[in-house]
């Protein structure tokens, strides 16, 4: 039975709808969180794949959260064994840092959706190609990375040149959060310091607009992102069957 390691960083920012179909699939996970404890070194040795989650701390926050160190080299010992490699938002930027790339401040927030655009190795790429041509995704960040060198841009959006990576044949980068459903949303949208964030980026838009557009996008979006999540969990071991899931596509509750 496969075992996946996940790195966790908050609370607010689980696996969404990936432990549902992590679980469904008959994989076993392994959880860090490092909110709980930032001591912990865990090892890649025993996995078959890794997850890293995202976070509101970034990769320059190192001095003060020096697990952040360890989480990079895992990440480096991962790549090494040819493991897969998952990195979501803050995961992508720290995979980013591993392989040599500039992460820094973008020149203004994503927080909502947008419009993901493939680019030609997107496109034809075996995880991420299902999404076709565009496909809207959920975002909150602040930071971006330069495409590490030897890697495919797989994606990007008007507002933000790089949104997906592909690293050797198992390592990817999203900076979007594809595994985001209704609860997790709502959760942030309810956060103080989430809300702050929102409200200081200029964005035009508030947590009552990206509210009322979860709703029609996540009905939308959610059978891809368990197809290319599943394409991804391939990667880390075919199970006897591949689980499709449900759409979910709630409504996301008013406050």
């Amino acid at each position: 039975m496969p075992r996946l390691l996940v790195f966790q960083h908050v609370a607010a920012e689980p696996l969404g709808t990936l432990d549902a179909l992590i679980r469904s699939r008959g994989h076993r996970i392994r959880f860090h969180n490092f909110e709980r404890d930032p001591g912990a070194e865990p090892s890649i040795d025993r996995y078959r794949g890794l997850i890293v989650l995202g976070g509101p701390m970034n990769v320059e926050d190192q001095q003060r959260r020096p697990h952040l160190k360890t989480e990079l080299l895992a990440i480096e010992k991962a790549l090494h064994q040819g493991k897969p490699v998952l990195g979501i938002c803050l995961g992508a930027q720290l995979l980013a840092h591993v392989l040599g790339a500039r992460v820094h401040r973008h020149e203004r927030h994503e927080i909502g959706w947008y419009d993901l655009v493939m680019t030609d190795a997107g496109r034809a790429d075996s995880v991420l190609g299902v999404l076709g041509e565009r496909a809207p995704v959920f975002q909150w960040h602040s930071r971006t990375y330069n495409l590490p060198a030897g890697a495919q841009q797989l994606a990007r959006t008007e507002t933000c040149e790089q949104q997906a990576f592909r690293w050797g044949t198992s390592a990817y980068g999203f900076q979007f959060h594809l595994e985001a459903d209704a609860e997790m949303i709502e959760r942030w949208l309810g956060l103080p310091a989430y809300r702050e964030e929102l409200a200081a980026a200029g964005l035009g838009r508030d947590e009552h607009a990206i509210r009322a557009a979860t709703s029609p996008m996540l009905a939308t979006t959610q059978r891809l992102a368990n197809t290319v999540f599943n394409n991804f969990l391939d990667l880390v071991g075919r199970p006897n069957r591949r689980i499709a899931l449900p759409s979910r596509g709630m409504p996301v509750a008013s406050t």
